[in-house]
């Protein structure tokens, strides 16, 4: 039976890659593969490039209005809604993601930051006209946000499609025009997705280059015809790319890695914590950057929590993403899997318990599958090799502690800073707490609680800039300063005489 071969798409084309190179797309719940995916090259990157600079150089583009802008976002998510099904199907096959959360959860979001986009830039002060001032002297000044030009787009493999639009509807509203590109691993929902809104966009708008990181990706980071980068993967790449952009100075925002701590309070709710907790780190198997995988814990009631924790951990169902029931999906890869029971096993060896999961799960119908259980690890240290690492999987480390100050500091005790939470019913220390903690993004009684009207983005190494709401608009513009001069005789400039001494 034959696959599907992913292309490019350049400047509203499907473009086979000059190379002649494919690689498999597997599916990480059954390991067959669906689909071959060209593999690019700096050349494929360099006429996605040229195609994207000629469209933004295009006065029809770049000098859309706001609100022209705003209809074309309307339309966009429009037209993700009208084809929702198909894309929820690729997401699924390729990511692993349940089709229960990407259907929930992701879609929802992508349309969601459609119509919050576009009613942000019908009201942005795109021209500000400042007050004149006596300094150096009354002039005329505006201050102009426009869009920086080509921006380059990578994503990671799991939260393929929502990922890439929370990066492409940004740039576009701000006038940008973009290269994106996606994962390997999971590149059929977003090149899809460009397919079906390339006829609402200029040819050249929206380009996609399929590739490895290593070669589209640290290309994207070297091309001086690209002016902005925003990648979301791990710190390690992250660091890479943003070395090699530095030969251009390149804008760049990054969402990095994560190691959040969640604070639980003694008066802390046990059913609601336990539910939240779950969800905070189970969600995608633990693939996700802000998962909740530190549990801080007042010793008061941690083995209360725990005994819950355990008995809803059980209720979860591992199974097929394609199935309703299902409540975690598979490990990205079978070497992804391996790598995570490497760290339960690191866990044991350095005197934590193992106190529910901690194994492979074999799922029916799903053989070639790599499955994790539900895993909590009680006994851990803060400097244990579980507590400093992104696990990125089913994992839970439990720390105990006495007070406060004990809890703050543990929390604040790591490289990362994307998200971080608190428990406890009173909302008023819970804030008093969460100012205290180094991170982006602070939830109290939930987790992944991420709203595209609001920032994201991470402290420390877990990332450059924010992503969604203003700042993720701002992200994609640059600042210019006019200034117009009213007084036409030397003699009478203030600051002429610095320099001009004869008319001073």
């Amino acid at each position: 039976m034959s696959i599907p071969k992913l292309d490019h798409f350049i400047n509203g084309q499907i473009v086979q890659p000059s190379e002649g190179r494919y690689t498999n797309v597997i599916n990480p719940a059954t390991g067959e593969a669906i689909a071959e995916v060209a593999l690019g090259n700096s050349d494929d990157l360099d006429c996605a490039v040229r195609a994207a600079r000629s469209a933004f150089e295009d006065p029809n583009w770049r000098g859309q209005s706001p609100q022209d802008r705003a209809k074309l976002l309307y339309a966009i998510a429009g037209r993700i809604q009208e084809n929702a099904e198909e894309l929820i199907f690729l997401e699924v096959s390729s990511s692993g993601g349940t089709i229960s959360r990407i259907s929930s959860l992701d879609l929802l979001v992508i349309i969601d930051i459609c119509q919050v986009m576009a009613e942000l830039i019908k009201g942005y002060p795109f021209i500000q006209n400042l007050p004149p001032r006596p300094l150096p002297e009354p002039t005329h000044t505006r201050i102009i946000k426009e869009p920086i030009g080509v921006c380059g787009l990578i994503s990671a493999w799991n939260f393929p499609l929502a990922l890439m639009m929370l990066k492409v509807i940004p740039a576009i509203a701000a006038g940008n025009t973009v290269v994106i590109k996606p994962s390997e691993l999971t590149p059929n929902s977003t090149l899809r997705c460009a397919e079906l809104i390339a006829d609402l966009l200029p040819d050249g708008v929206l380009n996609v280059v399929n590739g490895i990181g290593a070669e589209v990706g640290a290309a994207i980071g070297r091309h001086p015809g690209i002016d902005k980068i925003s990648f979301t993967g791990s710190t390690r790449v992250g660091k890479q790319l943003m070395a090699d952009a530095a030969q251009s100075l390149k804008r760049f925002t990054m969402e990095l890695g994560g190691k959040s701590a969640a604070i639980v309070m003694p008066d802390a709710d046990i059913e609601l914590t336990a539910h939240g907790v779950l969800f905070g780190i189970m969600l995608n198997s633990g693939q996700a950057c802000e998962s909740g995988t530190r549990l801080l814990v007042h010793s008061d009631v941690e083995d209360q929590l725990l005994a819950r924790i355990r008995e809803l951990a059980a209720q979860l169902v591992i199974g097929d993403p394609l199935d309703l029931a299902t409540s975690m999906g598979p490990m990205s890869s079978i070497e992804h899997g391996e790598k995570v029971l490497g760290y339960i096993a690191s866990a044991r060896e350095e005197g934590a318990e193992i106190v529910c999961g901690g194994n492979k799960v074999d799922v029916p119908g799903c053989e070639d599958g790599f499955f994790i259980e539900p895993t909590v690890i009680t006994g851990v240290r803060n400097d244990m090799k579980v507590a400093r690492e992104e696990i990125f999987g089913p994992v839970l480390s439990v720390i105990s502690f006495e007070t406060v100050e004990e809890a703050v500091t543990l929390a604040n005790d790591s490289s990362y800073g994307l998200a971080a939470g608190v428990w406890s019913q009173d909302l008023v220390n819970a804030e008093q707490i969460a100012l205290r903690i180094q991170a982006g993004s602070v939830w109290i009684n939930d987790w992944h609680m991420l709203r595209t009207d609001a920032p994201f983005g991470g402290y420390k190494e877990s990332g450059i800039g924010r992503e969604m709401g203003v700042a993720g608009l701002e992200a994609y513009l640059e600042t210019k300063v006019i200034s117009t001069a009213f007084q036409r005789r030397p003699q009478q400039k203030m600051l002429y005489p610095i320099v001009h001494k004869a008319i001073a």
